[in-house]
């Protein structure tokens, strides 16, 4: 189960951002928190399959692009309605300047 696949550089996230990531068909969301560490979501928001990438970080949460819902990156759950099904999450491990997640 240590399947860690490389998602990108660490230089890739400004702070309080984040990116898209896809890999085996899904795709996921990469975050850099306000503290420089990093965590790894589900990419698309759980109320209408939004790309939660093109979203508002502030903190440690993402605002969904589509009705502002929203989420803490770093446990998933759901925050602000409309969402109310949590984000599933993901390890991430940071080597060499790379981030690392552990998905499947």
């Amino acid at each position: 189960m240590s399947n860690w696949i490389d998602a990108c550089g660490t230089e890739e996230i400004e702070q309080e951002d984040v990116i898209r990531f896809d890999h085996g068909g899904r795709t996921y969301a990469i975050y850099r928190s306000p503290d420089d560490e990093y965590f790894c979501t589900d990419g698309l928001c759980t109320h209408e399959q939004v790309h939660l990438a093109e979203g508002l970080v502030m903190d440690y949460v993402i605002e969904c692009p589509k009705h502002n819902g929203q989420f803490d990156y770093r446990t998933g759950e759901a925050k602000r309605a409309p969402v109310c099904v949590n984000l599933a999450t993901y390890p991430v491990k940071v080597e060499g300047g790379r981030v690392l997640v552990q998905v499947g």
